[in-house]
């Protein structure tokens, strides 16, 4: 199919979200395909999923890595995976209900529809839009993402969003193993990137709402990761200029 659409969805410990999150992106127009990418969760996580396959047969996947190996490996295996079986439209999101379900349908309607190669979920792009966070982890975003623009150029206000749509044809034209970051700063990077190859990206106002169950991932790490990784990226670009390139 010319429109068919795969979401990513990486896991750790999400036992309390999962069902659900799974049954309301099953229950959206357009059937849309999930892929669970889930690193050995101890609370089960992993044999939810097999157990809601027998009822999504052909429509749900399981990738179970069996460790914590990071945010940004998983997202790069599961592109791997949509490119492999002919996804054209490829959606990152995250398993805690932050990002609502519903607003799939924007992301892949700002694709098809308007013509744009990535569609961003966007917390910034119309004022705060953030539900839940105490005001220092939203002032922490909010700054950060402003750092991202003024040492980049990007032109991206949400630059850490996890919530996006992409067009196979970006995914084709990144070289995929050689994306270094694999917290926050791969959400940058891979923003960057698309950015630098000439993509057309848009971003489109959501609420972000933060999880009610289950417990944030957020370290010290990976804010540092991004922090530092920016300004490794910023230079690199300058010395090697990124050109389009599509898959063969």
């Amino acid at each position: 199919m010319a429109d068919s659409k795969l979401v990513i969805i990486p896991t750790y410990n999400e036992m309390e979200n999962i069902h659900d999150l799974i049954e309301k992106v099953m229950s959206l127009p357009g059937k849309f395909h999930v892929l669970i990418i889930d690193d050995g969760s101890p609370d089960g996580t992993a044999a939810e999923v097999a157990k809601l396959q027998e009822n999504h047969k052909d429509q749900l996947f399981l990738i179970n890595r069996g460790q914590k190996l990071g945010l940004g490996t998983a997202y790069i295996e599961g592109f791997k995976f949509a490119l492999k079986n002919g996804y054209d439209y490829i959606f990152e999101m995250d398993a805690d209900f932050s990002h609502n379900p519903d607003d799939l349908v924007k992301l892949y309607n700002a694709c098809i529809k308007d013509g744009f190669d990535m569609a961003i979920g966007s917390r910034y792009i119309t004022g705060v839009n953030v539900v839940n966070w105490p005001m220092g982890r939203v002032l922490m975003s909010f700054f950060a993402s402003k750092y991202v623009q003024f040492i980049t150029g990007l032109p991206i206000k949400d630059t850490t969003a996890g919530f996006k749509c992409y067009h196979r044809k970006v995914l084709e034209a990144i070289h995929l193993d050689k994306i270094k970051f694999i917290g926050y700063a791969f959400q940058i990077e891979m923003k960057f990137t698309a950015w630098k190859l000439g993509f057309k990206i848009v971003e489109i106002p959501i609420i972000f709402t933060d999880r009610t169950k289950g417990t944030s991932k957020m370290s010290k790490n990976i804010f540092k990761e991004a922090v530092l990784g920016v300004i490794h990226m910023k230079v690199k670009s300058i010395f090697k200029p990124k050109k389009y390139r599509r898959s063969a």
